[in-house]
């Protein structure tokens, strides 16, 4: 099975992703982002994009590298990226789901208030205020896809916890997690961690 997690920047994807990991016996955590930064790396600058997705080839890697591990991967797949183009989620969610692929596609759904509170700690804390800015920008475009283009499955998080987000994705995939026996200071710590590990530099 594959879990995509959905939702606009900031809106917790990579956070619920490795706290649905480390919960989740035999999962792994694939991340489409590092795709588009091996190609903005490895390509000529005339032919990236601003949005690494409107590159055919980082949809069709996407595509490909998924179909392979859920072939061959005996456990369940966590893909945490945000995909807001009607077209270029039929590329890849959609064409894995017509081949046969068991895909579970979760949208993390806040509202704009939510989302910029989330953003405006983040940034307080890990000082990403450019990225920050990119990600705020792409609010109303982000909202207007999970609204009116693909709107199932919302888990509205404005007023959960990472761990309720957890523990819905995984009832609602059929799935059953570990106990969960950390304290507080432990999870803020790992979660951090996370953060930290995930910061990207924009070019």
């Amino acid at each position: 099975m594959i879990i995509w997690l959905n939702g606009a920047f900031g809106a917790g994807k990579t956070t619920t992703a490795y706290e649905l990991q480390r919960y989740l016996p035999n999962s792994f955590i694939y991340d489409p982002e590092n795709i588009g930064y091996f190609l903005r790396k490895n390509i000529p600058s005339q032919c990236d994009s601003a949005d690494f997705q409107d590159i055919p080839l980082w949809r069709s890697f996407n595509y490909d590298t998924l179909k392979l591990i859920a072939a061959t991967y005996p456990g369940t797949v966590i893909v945490p990226m945000t995909l807001v183009s009607r077209r270029y989620y039929e590329e890849i969610i959609g064409r894995l789901q017509a081949e046969g692929v068991q895909v579970r596609h979760f949208i993390l759904y806040a509202s704009r208030e939510t989302i910029l509170k989330r953003l405006r700690l983040r940034t307080l804390w890990l000082n990403t205020l450019r990225r920050e800015s990119f990600a705020i920008s792409a609010i109303p475009r982000c909202l207007d896809f999970f609204d009116n283009q693909v709107t199932e499955i919302k888990i509205l998080t404005d007023d959960m916890t990472v761990d309720q987000v957890v523990a819905s994705v995984a009832d609602k995939s059929g799935l059953s997690l570990t106990a969960n026996s950390d304290g507080f200071l432990k999870k803020a710590y790992r979660r951090l961690r996370v953060s930290l590990s995930h910061i990207r530099i924009l070019l």
